[in-house]
């Protein structure tokens, strides 16, 4: 008999009591070990349950576990704010703490609204986004998110943003380099500025590595070069969504670290709290912030901005990643992992792409890898492969890449301590999962 809950979530999804969490496995009531494949939700950089941290945590505990930002300032969110900016590109030394995703989306947002007021820049307003893009699922953000699957039912109730093709470069089939690629899908960056009159566009924002709208998509490197360069031409403000990418992830602290990338404003959240505590964080240009501070101050703000506890439990995460080399180990082992992936394809002639940067890898199924035609739809294969998957132990995370109604991604990104021999593990039981999932639909599997 199901024990009757009164949560309610996405779906009747399923699922057994959750017992513990040791490093990169997690433990069922029945003591089932499962793989966190996707650390939860692209959260859990450094892994479950790290004693260092948790020690951090009890000794902020112990003195204090909430103080009101306009009442006290606290050690651990300006000692957390420093280490931040000292991480950030140049220039991108104030920050604001958030609880998430999307609180940090809709701040950044917001931040840069305000400044240009500041500015007198009244007329500048439009947001232009990428589609397909994520970026978080509060009223104000859907957005920015676009798309008929997330917010198309909640349309009449926000001001629809413009949005541009995201550079999906693994599907074109043209005789362009990769370079001339990154090129032709910044561009319409600039046609859309153009579009929409120059005098209303106030930022662009973007994943410098697709999330799970796009899974792990990333761009040639021509496209963030001459993205900036666009956005300095018409003045527009260049906002980074690194809410999934942030905090090691892709092999360093930031993902636009790989391409010297300088947005105005950066959003991040997930692993820094790295599940220990809800917690976001934007940075912004100094010389930004004090315009706001000098115009009368952020009209912006959230009772948990800067809790100790979520600080101390932010501050803990960025000292166990500098300590331990986790950073690295993120890069070292999203190699591993990736050639491991692409592998793959060997086998199994229904993958259609393996991409990704660092930790954040994805893999897409196809029904023919010529012409990326999608599996039929009625398969279902985003869930099936996946509750294939945990049925084995292994946690992965999975969405429909192609307007949220066909075409499958899986993302694989475990915690960023994982070993050789636990990716040895993850691809045991990813491979019998594959298996499994292509005798059920008669697709050919090709000797290793």
């Amino acid at each position: 008999m199901t024990e009757t809950s009164h949560l309610f979530y996405q779906s009747r999804q399923p699922r057994p009591f959750l017992d513990h969490g040791a490093g990169i496995y997690l433990f069922d009531q029945s003591g089932k070990r499962y793989i966190d494949g996707s650390s939860g939700a692209m959260v859990s950089n450094i892994g479950h349950s790290n004693p260092r941290v948790l020690d951090k945590m009890k000794t902020q505990m112990d003195k204090a576990t909430f103080g009101y930002r306009l009442h006290f300032r606290t050690h651990p969110s300006e000692d957390l704010a420093a280490k931040l900016a000292s991480r950030m590109p140049g220039g991108l030394d104030r920050i604001f703490f958030v609880s998430g995703g999307s609180e940090a989306v809709g701040t950044a947002t917001k931040l840069a609204r305000q400044y240009a007021l500041t500015q007198g820049q009244d007329s500048r307003w439009k947001v232009i986004t990428r589609l397909p893009a994520y970026h978080g699922s509060t009223l104000g953000v859907l957005a920015l998110t676009g798309g008929k699957l997330f917010a198309g039912p909640f349309a009449p109730m926000f001001q629809a943003m413009p949005s541009i093709k995201a550079p999906t470069c693994y599907m074109d089939r043209d005789n362009l380099s990769d370079e001339d690629r990154g090129i032709k899908y910044a561009e319409l960056l600039r046609a859309q500025i153009e579009a929409e009159g120059p005098e209303t566009v106030l930022a662009f924002i973007m994943e410098p590595v697709g999330g799970a709208s796009t899974g792990a998509l990333v761009a040639p490197d021509s496209y963030y070069t001459r993205i900036r360069e666009i956005c300095d031409e018409y003045g527009v403000l260049l906002i980074y969504d690194e809410v999934m990418t942030g905090a090691g992830r892709t092999g360093t602290f930031l993902a636009c670290e790989h391409w010297d990338a300088k947005p105005d404003i950066i959003a991040m959240s997930k692993g820094l709290g790295a599940g220990y505590a809800p917690l976001g964080a934007v940075a912004a240009r100094g010389d930004m912030v004090e315009a706001l501070l000098d115009a009368g101050g952020f009209l912006h703000g959230f009772t948990y901005a800067g809790n100790p506890l979520a600080c101390a439990a932010g501050l803990a995460v960025i000292e166990e990643m500098e300590q331990h080399d986790i950073i690295e180990n993120a890069a070292a082992m999203g190699d591993l992992l990736k050639a491991r992936l692409e592998g793959l394809m060997d086998r199994y002639p229904f993958i259609g792409d393996v991409r990704g940067k660092g930790l954040l890898l994805a893999f897409e199924l196809v029904a023919d890898r010529e012409t990326m035609e999608p599996l039929p739809k009625d398969w279902n294969a985003h869930s099936e492969l996946v509750e294939l998957a945990y049925e084995r132990g292994l946690i992965i995370y999975s969405r429909r890449t192609r307007g949220g109604i066909e075409g499958e991604h899986f993302l694989v990104c475990p915690p960023l301590i994982i070993t050789p021999e636990q990716i040895d593990e993850l691809m045991t039981i990813l491979t019998d999962s594959l298996d499994a999932f292509a005798t059920t639909h008669d697709l050919p599997v090709l000797p290793s």
